[in-house]
């Protein structure tokens, strides 16, 4: 079990591994956090067995710096225990309830990367972070990844500059003396008119980003409009569908 939410490159074949020798009945992945108090503690003893979980803790008490991170094996025999037409918890209800019955449960420490993607500023930070290597997956994962990454075929004026990492999906259109980048994502089929400016920025699918428009650090839906001189402020969130007019500016909220 995976929660969809979750950027990483744990090596699952090792969880499995671990899971097997250890006869366990549950496995679940944790990673250790900097700061553990806005997630939920998952205590273990020296053989590494899970002992105690801790929602949200008090600095007080907080005795470890592990956290779920939303990656489990369980045995189906183990399900019996979840109640027919009743919404039940996985962290609240079911893994408590292996402890409880002494079940071994044992918990896998991963320390490569992890992010949990729950907020639209960490869903930024997983773009950069693949972009700047930090992640090591994907297209940038290679240490001599083109700094400009074109997903398939483009259409782009030969004056555009670039300031990578860049991202452009297959039928991106960049217009005469456009600037994009750094960390900035064009999805499949949008358009940068000419003389506009995208910077950090994720532009989903089918977006049109008119002449002399300016983007900063932002991330626009799909089928969005902004139509030419429109400036878009840092931070700003444009759902699906939207348009913002000539000469208009949605200013940033940071």
């Amino acid at each position: 079990m995976f929660n969809g939410d979750v950027l990483t490159t744990i090596d699952l074949q090792a969880v499995v591994r671990t899971h097997r020798e250890r006869h366990a009945q549950a496995t679940i992945v944790l990673t250790p956090v900097e700061n553990p108090s806005a997630y939920g503690l998952v205590e273990t003893d020296d053989q590494g067995n899970v002992r105690r979980f801790l929602e949200k803790p008090d600095p007080e008490d907080i005795t470890c710096n592990t956290i779920n991170a939303g990656i489990y094996l369980l045995e189906p025999e183990t399900f019996d225990r979840i109640p027919d037409d009743t919404p039940w918890s996985i962290e609240r209800q079911y893994f408590p309830s292996l402890v409880e019955r002494s079940e071994t449960f044992v918990a896998y420490v991963d320390r490569g990367y992890w992010l949990d993607i729950g907020t639209p500023a960490a869903y930024v930070q997983a773009h950069r972070d693949l972009m700047r290597h930090r992640c090591p997956v994907g297209p940038f994962a290679s240490d001599h990844a083109a700094p400009v990454h074109k997903a398939g075929p483009c259409d782009v004026a030969p004056d555009a500059q670039f300031e990578g990492p860049c991202f452009l999906a297959a039928g991106s259109v960049v217009g005469p003396a456009a600037r994009i980048g750094p960390e900035t994502v064009l999805g499949p089929g949008c358009h940068v008119g000419a003389g506009a400016v995208v910077e950090q920025t994720i532009l989903w699918r089918d977006t049109f980003v008119d002449a002399e428009c300016v983007v900063r650090d932002a991330i626009l839906g799909e089928r969005c409009r902004l139509d030419h001189h429109a400036e878009i402020g840092p931070g700003v969130i444009l759902g699906s569908d939207s348009t913002i007019s000539a000469h208009s500016r949605v200013p940033g909220t940071r």
